[in-house]
C-alpha cells in the first residue's frame, strides 16, 4: 500500500516506522511549516508535498493518513472524497459530533474506508481480554474502570493551541484517556449514562482540564469510573481494571498484570510484568499494535470491507468524552443515546 501523510509530528514517526515494518511505502507528506514537513520527508524518503489537497490528489497515493491536531479531519476527507482514496485519521476522530458525523457520512457515500487510530485495541491484553470477557472467563462484569494518571511539563503546552477547546477539542480526557475510553466501549459494551467533575488548568495554563472524574454506567448495568489527568507528577502507567462475578483482570500499561479468576478454563491468560505506557513520554509506546492496526486497515482498503476500528468506533468514543464534558458543565448526569451512524 502507498501512503499520504498529512501531518508530520511525533506520531507520524511512530506512523512511517510501522509502515517501514509492514512493508508499506509512504509516497508523500506534507506540513504546514515547510522546513519540518521536508526534514520528514528527507527522514522517510516521502516526497514533500506544499499542500494537502496535492496529497489527497496525488496519484501515488491509495490512502492518506491525517495526523493533524483533531480541528483538521473533514478537510482532507472532502477532497478524498472526490478522488475516492481512503482516509485514516488520528484519533480523536473529529472534536465535536457534528463534524464526526458529517465524515462518516461523506465516507459512505463516497464509498471509502474511514479508519480511527485506537491502536490499543491492537494491543496482546485488548485481544485476550476481548475473546475472555466475551467467553464468560471473568463471568457478569460488575465494575470497568479506567485510570489514566499522566503527567505532562509546562513545555508540552507551551503552544497557545495545546488544550484549547478549538483545536484539539479538550484536555486530558479527549487527548489522552480517548484510548482508555475506546478500550472500555470495545471490552465492556455501551455506556449510556454519565456523570463528571473537572479541574479546567488545575496546574497548567489551558483553558480545557489537565484533571478530570466521571462515573459511568453501561447499558448491560455494570458501573465504572475515569480519573485521567496529565497534571499528576511524575506521571503513572494507566491502567484499565474488570471485575466480574468470576474474578478480576488488569491491564497496566499495555499488558494484562493481573488475572484472578475463580475456576479459570480457556487458554493461559498473557499475564506478565508492566508493559509500556505514554505516561510521562508521550511517545514511549509500542510500536506493534500500530503494525497490526495500520496492516488492518491497508487489508480493508484492498478488500472493500470496513477495518476493525472504524469511523462510527471514533464516534462513539467521542460521544462519550462530549457526554462527559456536557456533564461537567451543566453538572448533573447525562444519558448517552445509541445513535445509528
Amino acid at each position: 500500500m502507498r501512503v499520504g501523510i498529512i501531518g508530520t509530528g511525533a506520531i507520524s514517526r511512530k506512523h512511517a516506522q510501522a509502515y517501514k515494518n509492514i512493508g508499506y511505502e509512504v509516497t508523500v507528506c506534507t506540513n504546514t511549516n515547510a522546513i519540518k514537513g521536508k526534514q520528514f520527508a528527507n527522514e522517510t524518503g516521502a516526497e514533500f508535498m506544499a499542500t494537502y489537497e496535492e496529497v489527497c490528489r496525488h496519484p501515488r497515493v491509495d490512502y492518506v493518513d491525517v495526523c493533524t491536531f483533531p480541528d483538521f479531519r473533514l478537510q482532507p476527507l472532502e477532497i478524498c472524497a472526490q478522488t475516492k482514496k481512503h482516509v485514516l485519521v488520528q484519533k480523536p476522530i473529529a472534536t465535536n459530533l457534528d463534524t464526526a458525523r458529517k465524515m462518516i457520512e461523506i465516507a459512505r457515500k463516497a464509498g471509502i474506508q474511514l479508519g480511527v487510530v485506537s491502536q490499543h485495541r491492537f494491543d496482546d491484553s485488548s485481544l485476550f481480554l476481548k475473546k475472555a470477557i466475551a467467553d464468560g472467563r471473568l463471568g457478569k462484569i460488575l465494575q470497568a474502570d479506567a485510570y489514566v494518571k499522566w503527567y505532562r511539563s509546562a513545555e508540552y503546552y507551551s503552544r497557545p493551541i495545546k488544550g484549547s477547546w478549538a483545536t484539539e477539542g479538550g484536555g486530558a480526557l479527549i487527548n489522552q484517556a480517548i484510548h482508555q475510553v475506546d478500550l472500555l466501549l470495545f471490552l465492556v459494551g455501551a455506556v449510556n449514562e454519565v456523570f463528571g467533575y473537572w479541574r479546567l488548568g488545575a496546574l497548567h495554563k489551558i483553558e480545557s482540564e489537565d484533571l478530570i472524574n466521571a462515573l459511568l454506567r453501561y447499558s448491560s448495568g455494570a458501573t465504572g469510573v475515569i480519573q485521567a489527568s496529565t497534571a499528576l507528577w511524575p506521571g503513572y502507567p494507566e491502567r484499565l481494571e474488570f471485575h466480574g462475578t468470576k474474578g478480576t483482570a488488569i491491564v497496566t500499561g499495555d499488558k494484562l498484570t493481573a488475572w484472578d479468576v475463580q475456576d479459570d478454563h480457556g487458554d493461559p491468560a498473557p499475564v506478565t510484568s508492566q508493559g509500556a505506557s505514554g505516561a510521562s513520554d508521550p511517545m514511549a509506546i509500542s510500536l506493534a499494535p500500530f503494525e497490526r492496526q495500520l496492516r488492518d486497515f491497508g487489508n480493508a482498503c484492498k478488500a472493500g470491507r470496513a477495518p476493525l476500528i472504524s469511523g462510527a468506533d471514533g464516534y462513539r468514543a467521542l460521544q462519550m468524552v462530549t457526554s462527559i464534558y456536557q456533564s461537567c458543565r451543566e453538572g448533573r448526569k447525562v444519558a448517552i443515546t445509541s445513535e445509528a451512524v
